[in-house]
């Protein structure tokens, strides 16, 4: 026996589905004209987002059909013949949204980094969050993170411990402060190594007090030497990043072949930084280096 691993539809590619696909057969099932219900593009792009969050489409399919039987329910009872579906009125019918996806901040944030994540049903946006506090260099991690995501923290914070004086940070700063890091959503398990890079931005933004810009999200695992490895998931990072409004990603210059995977529309819209250390990274992420 062989496992193939299949990744799951992107949120473009679910679009085209329920337009071409689903809408149809569920407008036949329930005995609808295609002049009776109108669905616009950005309302099933709403209805993907935040009514669904799956690898495949089946709850989606379900969504439309219950928008269908109360269309048919409304024309039958003689209040409208017509019905559109808009992205202000979808929660007439389906009622309030289920799901919510991360958004890009409105302003640069000191020891906030924006990390991209590839779950089971797709890809995701993470702020990983610093704090320093008095204390004696405990290290605090938070979030439901697993083994794999907390030893990336550690490498990370060793890697800056080993770099204090290159990176202007006051060498005895683990002696001197307790280092909190979150990533929010605590309900939501987490692990993977690809947030290391993440971790560290936003370790040596808290410690440095240089805010992280707002529209960069980054990937990738790092090594004690500051190295960047490569990730998976890339395409689904991607679309995540384009989904919160983010502009810029920074990836593992290793993963720079598997951009073409990327959908056109997506890649003319983001800006791919490929590196190969964490120096590199602080160049494009931090305000106010090489600037």
């Amino acid at each position: 026996m062989e496992i193939i691993s299949i990744a799951g539809y992107t949120e473009i590619e679910k679009l085209h589905i329920a337009k071409d696909h689903l809408l149809p057969r569920q407008l036949e099932n329930h005995g609808l004209l295609k002049t009776q219900l109108q669905i616009r593009e950005e309302a099933l792009t709403k209805i993907i987002r935040y009514y669904t969050r799956e690898a495949g489409v089946r709850s989606l399919d379900r969504q439309l059909a219950g928008i269908c039987r109360k269309t048919a329910k409304i024309i039958v009872s003689g209040d409208k013949k017509r019905v559109v579906i808009s992205e202000k009125n979808v929660e007439e019918f389906l009622g309030k949204t289920m799901f919510h996806y991360g958004q890009a901040e409105v302003e640069n944030q000191v020891g906030v980094a924006n990390g991209l994540a590839y779950t089971s049903v797709g890809g995701d946006t993470l702020q990983i969050e610093v704090s320093l506090s008095p204390g004696k260099g405990k290290l605090i991690l938070t979030g439901k993170l697993g083994d794999v995501m907390k030893e990336s923290a550690q490498a990370a914070f060793s890697f800056v411990r080993s770099k204090t004086e290159k990176l202007q940070i006051d060498a005895n700063f683990h002696e001197k402060y307790d280092i909190h890091i979150h990533v929010p959503e605590g309900a939501v398990p987490k692990d993977g190594p690809s947030a290391g890079i993440t971790i560290a931005t936003a370790l040596i933004s808290a410690l440095t007090n240089r805010p992280i810009r707002k529209e960069v999200g980054m990937t990738g695992e790092i090594t004690l030497r500051g190295r960047v490895l490569p990730i998976g998931g890339l395409k689904e990072k991607s679309l995540a990043a384009h989904r919160a409004g983010l502009t810029k990603i920074i990836i593992p210059q290793n993963n720079e072949k598997d951009i073409d995977d990327i959908p056109e529309s997506v890649r003319k819209a983001l800006t791919f930084v490929p590196v190969s250390h964490v120096d590199e990274v602080l160049e494009h992420a931090l305000v106010g280096v090489n600037e």
